[in-house]
């Protein structure tokens, strides 16, 4: 009997946490990928003190909320394609539903609407407390290809790491 060699859930979620720890701005601000399921990618991005963008009214700047848009829809991006390959964003629309408040954690959720050989198309939310969103996101992201994908792209992704437990991977 044939034994399905496709990475779990958990091997999704993983793997994901390997990848926005490569990026330095979402390991400096230790995003955490929650979830990378078949219905798409959950992540938090916990408070710190230079989320802040309007200190004097307790806000958080507009260009967190695009960054962690673009981050969560690119991820989703990955587990949404039969095999990982490079996908640059193609085009991001953010729509701003209320201020992101100082002191409170942001969720981020994602999932892939379509897939055709050139582009992937995903929607993305923002939240700080369920049922409320402070943003939403259209990401469009161009599918390069295998011939542009660098080679062990997918196998670094899914590498094991000894340092995963440490938080260093």
């Amino acid at each position: 009997m044939p034994t399905d060699t496709s990475p779990s859930a958990d091997d999704w979620r993983r793997a994901l946490t390997r990848f926005v720890r490569v990026i330095p701005h979402t390991r400096e601000l230790g995003l955490e990928v929650l979830a990378a399921d078949a219905d798409g990618i959950r992540m938090r991005l916990p408070w710190c003190d230079d989320l802040l963008g309007d200190a004097s009214r307790g806000l958080v700047h507009g260009g967190v909320l695009t960054m962690l848009l673009d981050t969560v829809c690119g991820s989703v991006v990955l587990r949404g394609l039969p095999e990982p390959e490079v996908c640059p964003t193609l085009d991001l629309r953010v729509d701003h539903l209320r201020p992101a408040l100082a002191g409170l954690a942001l969720h981020a959720e994602a999932r892939v609407v379509r897939v055709t050989a050139s582009v992937v198309f995903t929607e993305g939310t923002l939240w700080q407390e369920e049922g409320k969103p402070v943003a939403r996101g259209i990401g469009n992201f161009v599918r390069l290809g295998p011939r542009n994908t660098p080679p062990g792209f997918a196998e670094a992704l899914f590498a094991e790491s000894h340092d995963e437990e440490s938080g260093n991977a």
